[in-house]
């Protein structure tokens, strides 16, 4: 139970770290003269990534859930995921935020995974929606925040694609 809750104390340090980066971009993209695009959406998803933790708990507490016997893979997975999103990250640099903030007369980045694809960060973070439960057999929530996290990231995609398309007019 101490990995577990190690674990889980790690991904929430993350979290804090990459809230107080975020808050600390969007005044600095605010003073461009940035706005915030789709407020409602944003509390949505902070929703279902506090409701993917306490799920997570309840169902490794209640349920038993022990350590996957494959749980190597998946760390392996998820270390790669993060490797992913920090490399993402640092490639946004100041425009990397949790919101849809965009800057007038803002380009697409085309550096570092984004060269490759269009949204390495969320590919980073649907595999950790995938994996993280899977390491601790937490099968429920891997399948309920997959999908739940498919749908709102599929809607949040399509508004900030049409607000860079906008920006960049």
């Amino acid at each position: 139970m101490i990995y577990f809750f190690g674990f889980i104390f790690l991904l929430l340090a993350q979290r804090v770290f990459e809230l107080m980066a975020a808050k600390r971009h969007e005044k600095s993209l605010k003073r461009l003269g940035a706005s915030e695009v789709d407020r409602n959406g944003y509390r949505v998803i902070v929703g279902m990534h506090v409701t993917f933790f306490v799920s997570l708990v309840l169902e490794k507490v209640f349920l038993h859930r022990v350590l996957n016997r494959e749980w190597f893979v998946f760390v392996i997975i998820f270390a790669s995921a993060q490797l992913l999103r920090y490399w993402a990250i640092h490639s946004l640099g100041v425009y990397w935020n949790t919101k849809i903030i965009v800057a007038p007369g803002h380009t697409r980045i085309k550096k570092g995974p984004y060269k490759y694809f269009r949204h390495p960060n969320y590919v980073a973070v649907i595999t950790e929606f995938a994996v993280v439960p899977l390491v601790f057999s937490c099968y429920a929530t891997a399948v309920a925040f997959t999908i739940l996290n498919a749908l709102l990231l599929r809607r949040r995609i399509k508004i900030e694609t049409n607000a860079l398309a906008s920006a960049e007019r």
